[in-house]
């Protein structure tokens, strides 16, 4: 079996669709992977729900008892919704230079620009109005979506998906400033940006090329839209950015790290293995592998909740203060209390 679960229920039932508990039609299969979602379990149309052992009674419909159900779940919709077949071949609208080698299995499409010396791996799609900068690297199999600009000597792995839009080695934020003049005096961005393979980066997110050397996204990485990944970075394997993540320049985050939205990364910091970043908060030291923080500047997570309880008592702890505050005062006046 695909999902290598138990069945539970009518093994006869025909699926002709994937889609969420809410949304989902007779014939159509879906998940359970959260507790929040009872009633929408209880109120399904679905005809199979994957879910966990111990999920609530099934009524009548079809259980597969798996393991994890989410990636049981991707596993299914991936067969209804298998990866789009392209036509080899280099669009009579696409500029691409001489010297630059395009695998016989490559798909350009219209618009493109490929630079001087860049070389396109087997079986790489370019959608219309990607730009590729000279002696640029794609791997085999590995597609850019429209727009996508991968600037001089960068690399691209095997494999890897860049949505609409995403930019590839524009110059790092770089300056030093002469008081003499004064000016802000540009440091030239001499590195590159290296994405390795079965990478994913999204809409409009921007990984900066180094000053010297390389920036770095590690193998099987996954970052969302609206990232910026600063010069000098490296994002460890399998690693997790969710969008608006920022890193500042020099950041190192190890193996599995994952960043919820908006968290922010001061420079020069190196974020541990394994370690887990809650939404919006803000890293200025560097955290040791496991590391589980929140808050601005971030905490332990636990710490950052009992703080997050205290937070909201403020304006009582206030007033109580100020009136032990009177008391005290009274008292040391030789007067009785109010």
């Amino acid at each position: 079996m695909l999902v290598g679960g138990t069945l539970d229920g009518d093994g006869s039932v025909q699926v002709t669709g994937v889609s969420g508990l809410e949304q989902a039609r007779p014939g159509q299969l879906s998940f359970f992977g959260n507790q929040k979602y009872k009633k929408a379990l209880a109120a399904t149309k679905a005809s199979v729900v994957l879910v966990q052992a111990g999920a609530p009674d099934r009524g009548a419909k079809t259980y597969i008892v798996v393991g994890n159900p989410p990636l049981a779940f991707a596993k299914v919709a991936q067969k209804f919704h298998p990866a789009r077949q392209y036509v080899a071949g280099v669009s009579p609208k696409a500029t691409v230079h001489p010297t630059a080698q395009v695998h016989a299995t490559a798909t350009v499409m219209d618009f493109v620009t490929v630079g001087q010396g860049a070389v396109i791996g087997a079986r790489a799609v370019l959608y219309p109005g990607v730009y590729l900068g000279e002696a640029v690297s794609i791997g085999e199999g590995t597609v850019l979506k429209a727009n996508v600009s991968v600037m001089d000597g960068c690399v691209i792995g095997a494999r890897c998906l860049l949505h609409a839009s995403a930019v590839i080695g524009a110059d790092g934020f770089g300056f030093a400033l002469d008081m003499s003049v004064p000016e802000h005096v540009k440091i030239p961005q001499a590195g590159i940006v290296r994405v390795e393979d079965d990478v994913e980066i999204g809409a409009c997110s921007c990984v900066d090329r180094a000053t010297t050397g390389e920036t770095v996204v590690g193998k099987g990485s996954k970052i969302d839209n609206l990232v910026q990944v600063g010069h000098n970075s490296t994002v460890g394997p399998l690693s997790i950015l969710c969008a608006q993540v920022g890193l500042a320049g020099t950041t190192e985050l190890g193996t599995g790290v994952v960043l919820a939205g908006q968290v922010g990364v001061a420079g020069h910091l190196r974020i541990g293995d394994l370690s887990k970043v809650g939404a919006q908060a803000g890293v200025i030291s560097d955290l040791a592998d496991g590391s589980v923080v929140m808050g601005a500047p971030s905490m332990p997570s636990r710490d950052f909740m009992k703080s997050s309880a205290v937070f909201v008592r403020l304006p009582e702890l206030h007033r109580e203060l100020r009136d032990l505050k009177k008391r005290l005062e009274a008292l040391e006046k030789g007067k009785t209390p109010s």
